[in-house]
């Protein structure tokens, strides 16, 4: 159904850096209200058990489950800091870390819970990914919405959709009043970069004995992309896969990688060696391996305004 898109394909379109904040998260467990207990560290991945699939599908938030960006909308109605759409901009072109720049943004928000929840509800999201979510784990495929944003409207929106029960992995933001606070369940132990750690997820679902395919769009994608089995991309992370030599499909809306998902699956019960690929090691490119322990921001960073 799918052209497989390769570094040297002719119809890349131009190179946009998104503007994702990736502001996507999970007020709690199931609730979707305002105060409800937010969501712990991810929980271990499950081993391959015989039989199954051999594949597990990770999937961003910001405008691949939401038509929008979220957190795009949700920052510009309740930040006004001048310098907010300029320090964006050197996130998205990938000179600053997500965790400090969430670190800086959480100050400047003076909104209630209720008013971020009340103005992230509004937004419209892909009608195919509930069907497609529910076709994968009916198969014993498991499935995650990995967010490297602030974890508290990711739950919420899923439980619209009737997924309160899909895993999130993001970070804990909790409110008191118009203040909020954020911690990183499910950051990195030694990098400092981002918030939640795409990469590690990956590799915990290649390590446990399958393939991974994710599912995104922009920014903070490159960081589960670049280490995944299987890509679908779109918007922004199309150039990131081209520029790093990551084949990738491209994809519009989930319907149509429900229908590449039907036929993996009909030529896994015909032939299960060769539907899917075996998980495999790629080069790390991120992370203490490469930029050293603890360090914060990617190389050639850039500081919001008042830090050192």
């Amino acid at each position: 159904m799918f052209a497989r898109m390769t570094p040297d394909a002719t119809t890349a379109p131009g190179v946009i850096m998104s503007d994702q904040l990736a502001i996507a998260a999970r007020v709690g467990a199931t609730s979707g209200r305002p105060g409800a207990k937010p969501i712990p560290a991810a929980p271990p991945v499950t081993p391959l058990r015989p039989g199954l699939p051999p594949i597990a599908i990770l999937v961003d938030y910001d405008g691949t489950i939401a038509l929008t960006d979220v957190s795009d909308t949700v920052m510009a109605e309740h930040v006004s800091h001048a310098d907010w759409e300029r320090i964006v901009a050197i996130y998205d072109a990938g000179r600053m870390g997500s965790r400090r720049l969430m670190e800086w943004e959480i100050t400047f928000i003076r909104a209630t819970e209720a008013e971020l929840l009340a103005t992230a509800a509004a937004q419209p999201h892909d009608s195919g990914f509930a069907p497609f979510a529910r076709r994968a784990t009916a198969a014993g495929i498991p499935v995650e919405v990995v967010s490297d944003g602030f974890g508290f409207f990711i739950g919420p929106a899923l439980a619209r959709l009737g997924l309160a029960d899909l895993p999130i992995v993001t970070a804990r933001t909790t409110f008191n009043g118009r203040q909020g606070a954020i911690e990183w369940p499910n950051g990195h132990p030694s990098c400092r970069v981002c918030g939640t750690c795409k990469r590690q997820r990956v590799l915990d679902h290649q390590a446990a004995g399958r393939a991974v395919l994710f599912i995104g769009d922009g920014e903070s994608d490159r960081y589960a992309a670049g280490y995944a089995d299987l890509i679908f991309a779109k918007r922004a992370l199309v150039p990131i896969c081209l520029v790093n030599g990551w084949p990738y499909e491209r994809w519009t809306e989930f319907s149509e990688i429900h229908a590449w998902l039907n036929g993996r699956l009909d030529a896994w019960r015909r032939d299960p060696a060769g539907a899917f690929p075996a998980p495999a090691a790629h080069p790390i490119f991120c992370g203490p391996e490469v930029w050293g322990e603890g360090v914060e921001d990617p190389p050639g960073a850039e500081r919001p305004p008042g830090e050192a």
